[in-house]
Formats: C-alpha cells, structure tokens, sequence
C-alpha cells in the first residue's frame, strides 16, 4: 500500500488563476468544475517530496538544545507572582 499520493488536482479560476480548491482525486476536480465550467480549470500537479526527519523527544517531554526555552514543565510555586498596585486614577464612563 502506497503511504503518498504522487499528485494532487487543482481546481483554478480561467481569468485570474487562482486556486480555488485542491482535490485528491480526479473526480471531484471534474465536479468542481461542472459548477461553473466558463469559469474553471483543474490541472494535475505533483507533490514534491523532501528529505523526512523524524525527531523523537527525550524522556522531559522537551527536545535537546533548547537554551534560553523555559523549560517543558514546571510548579507554580518554583514563581514569584507580582501584583499589580491600584491606580488613583477617576474611572471615565463613556
């Protein structure tokens, strides 16, 4: 069983080229465009495949290298919480 499709369809407006919708089979290209066929197109196009990485994460959730990232948890209490002072300021109703 294949894992990628190797193309792709896209419905596209005759005037302007715009995309208006990609579709993974030919069938509902050929639908998009019954809907209006003065003014659309599809066209086959092709996915470019580029080198996969696969990254696994380390036991903290987090991946290696992160300097200067908080870290991936932490307690509420390891924080100092700051308030803020009330203002003497007259409230303006508008």
């Amino acid at each position: 069983m294949k894992k990628y499709y190797d193309d792709y369809f896209s419905v596209v407006n005759k005037k302007n080229g715009k995309v208006i919708v990609h579709c993974g089979d030919e069938n509902d290209a050929i639908l998009m465009c019954s809907l209006k066929p003065d003014e659309r197109t599809y066209r086959k196009e092709k996915f470019i495949m580029d080198q996969v990485i696969d990254i696994s994460s380390t036991t903290d959730k987090q991946l290696p290298g992160q300097i200067g990232l908080p870290p991936g948890q932490y307690k509420i209490a390891d924080r100092e919480i700051y308030a803020l002072e009330e203002s003497d300021l007259e409230l303006v109703d508008l």
